[in-house]
């Protein structure tokens, strides 16, 4: 008997799970950030900003690889039973799951462009084009098989639905 096909969480529900994830990673910035700032003995914000921007990639990186590798979910993932597994369902080796954290800043780079080349300066000029970035990203997913988003695509990934097991009395 073959296994049944897994259900794919809708947009909105990976959306909250996106923006989940951002709050949970502010507190892993918060002390990678930390943590940068005392071994450098960093004392201006603007000195070492590069290294600390490296830095924190590399943080958000292994935290992304370690968590999709072992067991294909975040903390946030868990909470809004999403998960993450090969096209053919198997569990991402380190190797993918560190692709597609590459190929994930696919999310941002598209915003990032348009505040360099059109030299916006202003907070509120950078977070709308952030903003407007993401959702066209998001909205870039019903072009795509399964509903998938870019980056799963490319790196040959999909998010399903992983409900908790419920266990018998």
């Amino acid at each position: 008997m073959s296994e049944p096909t897994p259900q794919l969480p809708g947009l909105a529900r990976r959306m909250a799970c996106f923006i989940y994830e951002g709050v949970l990673l502010f507190g892993v910035v918060f002390v990678a950030g930390y943590l940068y700032s005392a071994l450098t003995q960093q004392r201006n914000a603007m000195q070492g900003q590069h290294g600390l921007q490296a830095f924190l990639f590399l943080v958000l990186g292994v935290y992304f690889t370690w968590f999709w590798s072992r067991g294909g979910q975040t903390v946030a993932m868990k909470a809004w039973h999403v998960r993450v597994l090969t096209r053919d369902g198997q569990p991402l080796t380190q190797a993918r799951a560190a692709a597609r954290y590459l190929l994930s800043w696919l999310w941002f780079m598209p915003a990032l462009a348009s505040v360099y080349l059109f030299g916006l300066h202003g907070l509120g000029a950078i977070f709308g084009s952030m903003i407007a970035g993401v959702i066209a990203y998001a909205l870039v997913s019903y072009l795509q098989p399964e509903r998938q988003f870019l980056h799963d695509t490319l790196c040959g990934t999909r998010l399903i639905t992983q409900l908790p097991v419920k266990t018998k009395p």
